[in-house]
């Protein structure tokens, strides 16, 4: 049997694994920040109408540029934005993957700021970019001055930046982004997936893009949308960046099933965003729930919680998987991420670690 030693595959994707966390048929899902909460009958209805329209002319590439998607999506965002601000692909991943495309490669560095989206350093990976990891505090904050002097000091092409950050849940403070754009010689990329959980008062990167073509804002309608199967992925940034990143997608990158679902449920974002404020209560929940039980807690504006277990994290993963509560290993030493999901799934998430807590083979500390 063939196997990728016998491939002249790159050296430098030798004795790597694919990205992806567990898929596990088990009771409860909170490990990949999905929204748990299930697309309306109503959106379902819409989405499938527009579909349909769509059916007889397959026999015809989609609208290559997305012209009337991305005036829709330039719409949704507000603060002035116009379609030719504005670029969609599949998912965010795609969209940061053209941009590193068009702003990194061979010879060129991006810099991260870790623990950060695990995805990243594999994007620049593929795109043949130099990855330097930057660093963040113990309590995985980042200040605009410990930005700053990384920066400086690697001088990346590329700096990745995300607000909220996953996977610790926290948002940037917009100093920190004013600070970077101030010191970075090339692109700085914010990452806002998550952005629609953020907590109030909390400010987007949105607000500091007037008057800086080399910041670009990167969103998905896969969380608070709940729209991850229909992978929809966006960017704001100047019309330049929109021009550059044309030089890279491939043709016909988003095909007209994507574009008709992704326009339907904008039409019904009220609907669709109806269950953020229900996540987000979920989300606090479990903050403050497992902070009573003396767990250390990240603060979190996203849809998903990062805590301390203590001891070996991969064991009380393990004795949560046996109770049928999957959650995330995402590979820092004693911490586990929890995903907010619906009323249930927290009460059986909670369930499950006051149990593990009380078996004294596993107990988590704080």
């Amino acid at each position: 049997m063939t196997t990728l030693d016998d491939l002249p595959l790159r050296d430098d994707l030798r004795g790597m694994s694919p990205y992806g966390a567990p898929q596990l048929d088990v009771p409860v899902r909170l490990n990949t920040n999905e929204n748990s909460y299930p697309v309306p009958d109503a959106v379902v209805e819409a989405i499938g109408k527009a579909l349909q329209a769509e059916l007889r002319d397959l026999n015809r590439y989609p609208d290559r540029d997305a012209v009337a998607l991305r005036a829709e999506l330039a719409d949704y965002l507000g603060h002035g934005l116009t379609g030719d601000r504005v670029w969609a692909a599949n998912g965010s991943n795609e969209v940061q993957q053209q941009l590193l495309q068009a702003f990194g490669g061979p010879g060129r560095t991006a810099l991260g700021f870790t623990p950060a989206y695990s995805m990243h350093p594999l994007l620049a990976l593929g795109t043949g970019t130099a990855w330097v990891d930057g660093r963040r505090d113990a309590s995985f904050g980042l200040t605009a001055d410990e930005a700053v002097a990384q920066v400086e000091a690697h001088r990346p092409d590329l700096v990745l930046l995300c607000s909220p950050n996953n996977p610790t849940g926290t948002a940037l403070d917009p100093a920190v982004i004013e600070a970077v754009l101030a010191t970075a010689p090339g692109m700085v990329v914010v990452d806002e997936a998550y952005a629609e959980f953020a907590r109030p008062g909390t400010p987007s990167a949105l607000t500091v893009l007037p008057g800086h073509p080399r910041l670009v804002v990167t969103r998905t309608m896969s969380k608070a949308f709940g729209f991850a199967g229909g992978r929809l992925g966006y960017l704001a940034a100047d019309p330049a960046v929109i021009d550059a990143v044309q030089l890279v997608r491939l043709p016909y990158h988003l095909s007209a099933l994507t574009q008709a679902a992704a326009r339907a449920a904008l039409a019904h974002r009220a609907a669709l965003l109806a269950t953020v404020d229900a996540i987000k209560a979920q989300r606090d929940r479990i903050v403050t729930t497992l902070r009573e039980r003396g767990h250390t807690v990240a603060d979190s504006d996203a849809n998903f919680v990062l805590y301390r277990v203590g001891g070996d994290q991969k064991a009380t993963w393990r004795a949560l998987l046996d109770r049928g509560v999957l959650v995330r290993d995402v590979g820092l030493p004693g911490w586990l991420r929890v995903t907010a999901g619906t009323p249930e799934e927290t009460d059986a998430f909670l369930r499950a670690m006051e149990d593990v807590g009380r078996d004294p083979e596993r107990k988590a500390d704080a």
